[in-house]
């Protein structure tokens, strides 16, 4: 099956946008109904009559163009507040001018402030300042002298518009910023699922090559020493990897992009049906390698089996390639209520103090991406326990429940390890 590129758009400005898109509407409900209420001591009521009924079709025409950033055009802006701004200017010759001396609401009487907020919403604090500003100066022009009351209202509009603009600048950075640690993060895991496959396949050939080709001579040895020159440059890149650049939608107040690939699960046929570990672990048993398994079926997820069964071939390897070709060893599978505990034990030298780390330094990543990778990936744990002449066990747990193997991907193949 192909795998399918999930998009998702991160964006805290949503529930914004729904609650701008309500209040415009509720707003402009509670100016027509404050109207209605004091209809009789208005001087030129059919003005505000006139005004009213732009206003009502204004607000629920636009309705779409305030639920998101990409509808809420800069030229809608204007528009936007050039409706409340003539609102404002209107009051004085609509209403009686001893109501607007004191202290009486103009005709979009609140509603102004879903104009000012959609500023801060779509462009930050300092188009909310602008837009808050020139509400101010109409006010003060409407009213004639900074009234107490007046200059109150416009203060309180300045600043929680501005207020409210810096908090979207923030959380479109936070955005961002998450985005860019989520894609990261997808990349990283599927470095390792690369690097896994790569060191299970192309590095074991590689080095086969260069060990058979030093061993045959001649012609062969030429082979083989380029062989080894790649299979050094091919774990500096699987080591190093590439980060992709972060995705952003092209209106920056869109938020940010996160693309993920979700790969199917299963094998196709049955893709959440269960497998049993014991079946995958079967082929690895022989005259040198001794299988303990309980009597019951070992049942865990497709994706999740193939991957630990994978580690185990992995720890295998490992045994054959540095305790030796003819060197034993024993799995050991534990069915636990919670998790499955595979461990193998080998009888060899153990490993040195400090060679896993240099291993890795070299780009070495058998044990830390083969074993430990796939382990972490599965929601579990890998760890190895060696004492000096007294061989080297590797115990893997894996949790039964899992919401999967993330970027793990499916093992292809026989597990390889070289530290």
């Amino acid at each position: 099956m192909a795998r399918r590129e999930r998009v998702m758009r991160m964006s805290v400005e949503l529930p914004l946008w729904r609650a701008l898109a309500g209040y415009r509407v509720l707003t402009m409900l509670y100016a027509i109904g404050f109207f209605a209420t004091a209809y009789s001591g208005f001087a030129r009521p059919w003005l505000a009559v006139a005004y009213y009924a732009v206003l009502f079709v204004w607000t629920l025409a636009t309705l779409p163009r305030v639920t998101n950033a990409a509808n809420c055009t800069k030229r809608f802006l204007a528009a936007d507040l050039t409706v409340a701004l003539t609102g404002i200017l209107l009051t004085p010759f609509a209403d009686a001018h001893e109501r607007v001396m004191d202290g009486g609401p103009t005709l979009p009487s609140i509603w102004t402030a879903g104009s000012v907020l959609a500023f801060a919403i779509k462009g930050g604090w300092r188009w909310a300042a602008v837009a808050s500003t020139l509400v101010a100066v109409a006010n003060l022009v409407e009213r004639g002298t900074p009234a107490r009351d007046t200059v109150h209202n416009v203060i309180l509009v300045w600043v929680a518009s501005i207020a409210i603009g810096y908090v979207v600048e923030v959380a479109r950075a936070s955005e961002r910023t998450l985005a860019r640690a989520l894609e990261i993060e997808a990349a990283t895991r599927e470095r390792e699922r690369l690097a896994r496959d790569i060191h299970d396949s192309v590095l074991q050939v590689l080095a086969m090559v260069q060990r058979r080709g030093a061993v045959i001579g001649g012609e062969a040895a030429e082979l083989g020493r380029l062989a080894g020159e790649q299979e050094v440059a091919l774990r500096t890149l699987v080591s190093r990897g590439l980060v992709p650049v972060s995705r952003v939608s092209e209106d920056a107040a869109e938020g940010a992009v996160v693309r993920v690939v979700e790969e199917p699960e299963g094998d196709g046929t049955n893709p959440d049906g269960p497998v049993d570990l014991r079946d995958l672990l079967a082929p690895y048993a022989g005259s040198l390698v001794n299988l303990a398994e309980p009597g019951a079926p070992v049942r865990l997820a497709p994706d999740a089996a193939r991957e630990l069964a994978a580690a185990v071939g992995a720890a295998l390897d490992n045994v054959r390639e540095h305790v030796g070709e003819r060197a034993r060893a024993w799995i050991l599978v534990e069915d636990e209520p919670d998790e499955v505990i595979v461990t193998v034990r080998d009888e060899g030298p153990g490993i040195p103090e400090g060679r896993l780390t240099e291993a890795e330094g070299e780009g070495r990543l058998g044990v830390a991406q083969s074993i430990r990778g796939r382990l972490r990936d599965l929601g579990g744990t890998a760890e190895l326990i060696s004492v000096p002449g007294q061989g080297t066990e590797v115990e893997m747990k894996a949790p039964k429940k899992t919401a999967g193997t993330g970027s793990s991907g499916t093992a292809r193949g026989k597990a390889a390890h070289h530290e």
